[in-house]
């Protein structure tokens, strides 16, 4: 039994030095153990170096087999002729209540969206930017249509000019409408209608096709999103914030194959595997906190793809048939262009599955309802801090019996110390039998030995959960709690609770019983300290919980000990 109490020991003491040394390598900048190495920077050189709206004409769409149409050959042929490499391009800036827009007149994209109700966590006086062209940083999303070999047609390439007015949301408006309309590209016409909606980030995109050519045409609306493999800077600091749960990369997600994650380094070595094609679905980009999104939800086949663009730029985009459009006649599809927080319930809204974006990993099982429980007790309280406390309160109240037991066990362990302590003096030279007789002691006592670590194993996961929840929430970022504690997703600045924390735990180890071995009695105090190193990089939420946590523990265990007269 001893044994299994020391492999125990030494296993948590090997994971807690893992996790530190993780932190310290992500500290300095070096890859995380628990996830690959982040793609090369973007190559630095003067702004607009890949065009003022994305890369090469290689980025638009080389694949519509799933749905017939233009080959690869001409989608490259049409995207290549239809977009003179001097184009004119001018940075449109539109802004509501929520967000910064910049829209590019070359091909009408979107290259700029700076949401204003989002802080920096480093720099408060600068707010939190999505989508980004510039000499660091690429990320965009694009629209065009996909003709054939003998008929080129507008791409996110062509350029357009602006048809309304309105540059900022009026008061008392409850949306901004941005109208652009392309080039006609042999006769053909596409006309993109944004409109922004007061208060929230998802943007309807109107993608109107007038056919001013003396022929039938059946083009093909691609709608896409370009970005860098590099991951978003996180807060300063070790970077325990974000963890491995904090994916970065594309997403499809349709019934077929449901959600499914396309990492940047899968594509680098061409080996992605997803559904390609349904009647259903949406393209993402997902990063730590934010997302952006392609989203069409009627029942229409459609195809999804991604491609490497060039060094470190990847696209990832669905192509959509608009059917026959008959000569001086037009049509229209009303595609959706999210681009803002994961919060999950108004992701939910939107698109089916759209919430999985809030990546837990493999967590996901326990995070997603205490995040639901969580974000209920928000709701009646209107503070995480205190639904975060509330939180522990009720799963303190549902393990109550099973802590309860545990702590009966470790007091009547306390107890047992002293003979304990005489027979392994007495019989130290014939450990063999003085194993046997320990045994003896615990079934006469009615004891379980390890009966205390009962309370800790059910905990760990719930702990873990509970991480991935409190550092994949945007909800909680910039959250304040209580005085110094501004933001519950980041670390106490002053280490207050962490040092509370410490406190805690070194009193619930006095509490229980000390370890005849003179090894593992040493460790069961220097864990604690261990413990406490980690949590002094943990989110202050994080820390608040388990504080929560350890208090409620204590007062508990204090009682039971009390009663049962082995404080002493």
């Amino acid at each position: 039994m001893n044994d299994l109490r020391r492999t125990l020991l030494w296993s948590v003491f090997a994971v807690s030095l893992l996790m530190l040394w993780d932190g310290w390598l992500r500290h300095t900048g070096q890859p995380s153990l628990f996830a690959p190495a982040p793609a090369a920077s973007v190559a630095s050189g003067p702004e607009g170096a890949l065009g003022a709206s994305g890369a090469s004409a290689a980025d638009v769409p080389q694949s519509a087999q799933g749905l017939g149409g233009a080959s690869a050959a001409a989608a490259a042929q049409a995207a290549g002729a239809s977009a003179p490499a001097a184009a004119p391009s001018e940075q449109l800036v539109f802004t509501t209540d929520v967000v910064k827009v910049t829209v590019d007149t070359l091909g009408a994209s979107l290259v700029r969206v700076e949401l204003l109700k989002h802080q920096d966590q480093d720099d408060r006086s600068r707010n939190v930017v999505v989508l980004d062209n510039s000499k660091v940083h690429t990320y965009l999303a694009q629209s065009g249509l996909v003709g054939t070999a003998s008929l080129q047609l507008p791409t996110h390439k062509t350029p357009f000019k602006l048809v309304s007015t309105e540059r900022e949301l009026a008061e008392g408006a409850k949306a901004l409408v941005v109208k652009l309309e392309s080039e006609a590209i042999n006769g053909v016409k596409l006309v993109k209608t944004y409109t922004f909606p007061r208060g929230g980030y998802a943007i309807d995109v109107k993608q109107e096709v007038v056919n001013g050519s003396p022929a039938a045409v059946s083009p093909q609306l691609y709608v896409q999103l370009q970005r860098d493999g590099t991951p978003p800077k996180g807060p300063s600091g070790p970077a325990f914030l974000q963890g491995p749960v904090a994916y970065t990369g594309m997403a499809v997600f349709n019934d077929k194959g449901k959600y499914q994650k396309l990492e940047f380094t899968k594509i680098e070595e061409g080996s992605t595997e997803f559904v390609k094609t349904d009647d259903n679905g949406w393209v993402a980009m997902v990063q730590h906190h934010f997302a952006s999104a392609w989203l069409y939800n009627p029942k229409l086949p459609r195809e999804f793809y991604v491609q490497k663009v060039s060094t470190n730029l990847y696209a990832s985009g669905m192509l959509l048939p608009m059917g026959e459009i008959a000569a001086g006649q037009s049509k229209a599809l009303d595609t959706v262009l999210f681009v803002g927080p994961q919060e999950e319930d108004k992701l939910n809204e939107l698109a089916p599955g759209l919430d999985l974006v809030k990546d837990y990993g493999w967590t996901h099982l326990l995070a997603a309802p205490l995040y639901l429980l969580l974000n209920f007790l928000h709701d009646l309280i209107g503070n995480w801090g205190w639904a975060i406390v509330a939180l522990v309160v009720l799963l303190k109240a549902a393990f109550y019996w099973l802590n309860a037991k545990a702590y009966a066990s470790m007091a009547k362990m306390k107890a047992l110390n002293p003979r304990i302590q005489e027979l392994r003096e007495r019989l130290k030279d014939k450990p063999q039998e003085m194993q046997q007789e320990m045994l003896k002691i615990y079934r006469e006592e009615k004891v379980n030995p390890i009966g205390g670590c009962l309370p800790i194993l059910i905990q760990i996961p719930v702990f873990i959960a509970l991480y991935s929840v409190l550092s994949s929430s945007v909800e909680i970022r910039n959250a304040p709690w209580i005085g110094w504690i501004t933001d519950l997703s980041v670390m106490d600045p002053y280490y207050v609770l962490p040092a509370l924390m410490t406190l805690s735990t070194l009193l619930q180890t006095w509490l229980n019983p000390t370890p005849p071995d003179p090894v593992q009695a040493k460790m069961m105090w220097i864990m604690p300290l261990l413990f406490s190193v980690m949590f002094f990089f943990f989110p202050a939420g994080l820390v608040l919980y388990w504080l929560t946590n350890n208090i409620l523990s204590i007062a508990q265990q204090w009682f039971i000990n009390k009663r049962l007269g082995v404080l002493n």
